[in-house]
């Protein structure tokens, strides 16, 4: 095992009282349920969960050093079980990552009926069994590059609605950089269709009520996905310039959101997909850059995919219990690595279908560092 490194340890403790907490993690009620922590030298840790991979914290430092968990999440794992539908903190969502529209596409002469979860629409995989509800099995695993683990599941055939049996694989991978990788790959014993990424929602201040708005963001993004209601694509790429969707220079989330609409009827704030320069790539080539100026923390995202899918958590009005308090609007940005939504249903997007013999795979790297400047408050 590399010095510069710590191995991957389990971080729950199988605890039947209720109110009982690991320190620094979350409350276990489901002994099937356990968190893993990876934990690189510099003290830097990325904890998830077996229970629909999904990530429950990124602890990075500010400019002081101080340590704070970025990204959004529960207290309880049963708040994942019950509840995280709608939110999907974390999770690998799928298995298809954004919108299909009425819950349905063509695929081989056939119409596939997914289950509806939005209005008449299918979002992050429609209803149902979806990976972010299922028990992965995880083997950790440590090597020169840092620490990491191997979580895998095997979706049923029909899951969803979804046609053949989808072996997914993910490997989360913590560097002595502070860089957190996230590689999927997938496999099918019948013609499908697949985009699975993690829904994670950034706040780099640390995951209190403060919102990201003051927060800046570059994309590199020339054109957006024209969408209609329910945020079903219209098939039109339009440019970003001159619009408040142009995050070709960064600029602060919150200065043009309230006029964010234009592109995507009626939507309100960011919830966009936007089209990355270079397509889909062999390698993860920078993307974007998340600013927080009070922490110093900044985020570049680097992907392998073809788009980026930008929210501001409008849904949250503060009944919502995060780990830290209650969730507000625009508490969070998600930033979703991913091919088209609906692509199964417009030919001239880039095409999501996985056949046997073939393999999806998607490979997105979080790093994390800082900037200097002056503490605020």
């Amino acid at each position: 095992m590399p010095a510069a490194a710590a191995l991957l340890a389990l971080a729950t403790v199988l605890v039947p009282a209720a109110d009982a907490q690991v320190p620094g993690g979350i409350v276990d009620d489901d002994p099937a349920i356990r968190e893993y922590v990876l934990e690189n030298a510099s003290g830097a840790r990325v904890r998830f969960l077996n229970y629909g991979a999904t990530m429950t914290g990124i602890e990075v430092p500010d400019r002081a050093g101080r340590r704070a968990n970025v990204v959004l999440s529960y207290r309880r794992e049963s708040d994942y079980r019950r509840g995280n539908e709608g939110n999907w903190f974390g999770s690998i969502v799928g298995r298809y990552a954004g919108r299909i529209a009425d819950a349905r596409f063509p695929l081989d002469g056939r119409t596939i009926q997914l289950t509806a979860n939005s209005g008449p629409n299918a979002l992050h995989g429609g209803g149902g069994q979806g990976p972010d509800r299922a028990i992965w099995s995880v083997r950790p695993f440590s090597d020169e590059q840092g620490v990491g683990a191997v979580l895998r599941h095997v979706s049923p055939a029909g899951t969803q609605g979804f046609p053949g049996t989808l072996t997914i694989t993910v490997v989360y991978r913590l560097g002595d950089d502070n860089a957190v990788t996230t590689s999927i790959s997938a496999t099918t014993d019948a013609p499908t269709v697949v985009n699975l990424t993690n829904h994670a929602y950034f706040n780099l201040g640390g995951t209190g009520a403060r919102t990201v708005m003051d927060h800046r963001l570059s994309i590199a993004a020339d054109r957006v996905i024209v969408t209609r209601e329910g945020g079903i694509p219209t098939g039109v790429l339009a440019p970003v310039a001159g619009t408040p969707l142009d995050f070709r220079d960064p600029h602060a989330i919150g200065e043009r959101i309230e006029a964010a609409d234009g592109l995507a009827k009626p939507r309100a704030g960011y919830d966009h997909g936007w089209v990355l320069q270079g397509g889909v790539t062999a390698t993860p080539r920078p993307v974007a850059l998340l600013s927080d100026a009070a922490s110093g923390r900044t985020l570049t995202v680097e992907t392998t995919e073809p788009s980026l899918q930008f929210y501001t958590a409008e849904h949250f009005d503060g009944k919502t219990a995060g780990s830290a308090g209650p969730l507000v609007k625009r508490a969070g940005a998600a930033l979703e690595t991913q091919h088209f939504p609906d692509s199964p249903n417009k030919p001239s997007f880039p095409s999501t279908t996985l056949r046997p013999g073939e393999a999806f795979r998607s490979t997105t790297i979080w790093r994390f560092g800082v900037e200097a400047g002056p503490e605020r408050p």
